[in-house]
């Protein structure tokens, strides 16, 4: 549409020796394009409900003002597809008061322009005067309201995908509650356990008369031990699943053990061996979400298990190095790697090598790195397995 009302304006300005049939036609374009938009652009309802004669009355009176406004508009320019676009605009903001946004800045900014020039009769002026034709200087607010508009729209629709992204980013969690409330099951197990023995030596003591204070407090101890393990292991599990954008600095290791300590019943049960090494600084920090980092690293791991499932001696190595200015962190399995035609769609939504996979674990990750961290993710080549490499600015 601004490409054929550019080559309108040249031709209407007379600056260079155009035909005229050129300027019809760009403006005929420029008329049907800037209708495809102003739909396109279009909030909400095209026909209001009616639910009464009242509403029908009142709807009536406000489609009438539109026709008057935009008549009074297209006398004022004799420009159909800046009327047009304005037509259409200002019946999304009168009838979907309550869902506009963009529109309304474009809308509000015509009509206080041309009720100024209608109270001052600023028209008539420019004429008498001679001064710079007054269409010229329409095309100027156009480019103006147009920017501010698609501005605002492109910001409106960039909030839109940042929840849209937080809400797969929950999703992706809750997809793997299922298997991480069987890890905590497993977890709880064993200090359940160990406090039904603590409470069975302490009534059988009772019951022969030789609880004496000394082996109280010893068993005390051990009760109150395993009662701090199970708390430790739900407020992990509780901040994991919790969503937080509260960024701040954090050591690195603290986001791993989370994790590990989520997973660490589940890599027990299928054999898995792991080993966390720091090359350099183990006190090395990031600025950013801690359990967005740990859900990264949640899912490479979980992705690491699963490529180990029919291998002999599983193994997942996480390596932690940092140089002045970056912190890299290297999760490599010894599984069977990926083949080079996956790699090249590894990291998009909703692609999958796994039967029951969603395909967002590490199109997910992809994007919490990038946005969050301002860092990189990305597959090294590898002789055996696969390793996906972490690369986050260091912390100050």
């Amino acid at each position: 549409m601004q490409v054929f009302s550019l080559i309108y304006i040249v031709s209407y300005s007379s600056l260079f020796d155009i035909p005229h049939f050129m300027e019809q036609i760009s403006l005929l374009f420029a008329t049907l394009l800037a209708l495809v938009f102003a739909i396109n652009f279009y909030e909400g309802k095209f026909i209001p409900n009616s639910k009464s004669h009242k509403d029908l009355i009142i709807n009536t009176l406000l489609l009438n003002i539109v026709i008057l406004t935009a008549f009074y508009h297209y006398i004022l320019f004799e420009y159909l597809p800046f009327t047009i676009i304005y037509a259409i605009l200002f019946i999304s903001v009168i009838f979907n008061i309550k869902n506009v946004g963009p529109t309304l800045i474009y809308t509000a900014g015509w009509s206080i322009f041309c009720f100024t020039l209608f109270v001052f009769d600023f028209k008539d002026y420019y004429e008498q005067n001679h001064l710079l034709d007054i269409v010229l200087i329409a095309f100027a607010i156009e480019a103006i309201l147009f920017t501010f508009s698609v501005s605002h729209r492109y910001n409106r629709l960039e909030q839109k995908n940042e929840n849209f992204e937080n809400m797969l980013l929950q999703q992706s969690k809750m997809a793997k509650s299922g298997e991480m409330l069987a890890n905590i099951a497993h977890q709880f197990r064993q200090p359940l356990n160990n406090l039904s023995y603590i409470l069975i030596n302490i009534k059988k003591r009772y019951e022969n008369e030789k609880l004496d204070e000394k082996y109280f407090h010893k068993k005390y101890s051990q009760a109150k031990e395993q009662l701090e393990f199970l708390s430790h292991t739900v407020e992990e599990f509780k901040e994991f699943y919790t969503p937080s954008k509260q960024k701040e600095k954090f050591l690195v290791k603290d986001a791993i053990s989370n994790t590990i300590s989520i997973l660490n019943e589940d890599l027990k049960k299928r054999n898995i061996k792991y080993t966390l090494n720091f090359l350099k600084d183990e006190n090395v920090q990031i600025f950013g979400s801690k359990n967005e980092l740990s859900q990264v690293i949640l899912s490479l791991v979980t992705n690491a298990s699963d490529a180990l499932k029919d291998i002999e001696k599983p193994l997942i190595e996480i390596n932690v190095d940092s140089t002045s200015a970056d912190v890299i962190i290297n999760i490599k399995d010894n599984g069977k790697g990926i083949n080079k035609r996956s790699q090249e769609k590894l990291f998009e939504p909703y692609f999958t090598t796994k039967e029951e996979g969603t395909g967002l674990g590490l199109y997910l990750s992809k994007l919490i790195m990038e946005k969050s961290f301002n860092g990189k993710i990305e597959l090294k080549p590898s002789k055996e397995g696969s390793c996906f490499s972490l690369l986050i600015e260091k912390a100050i």
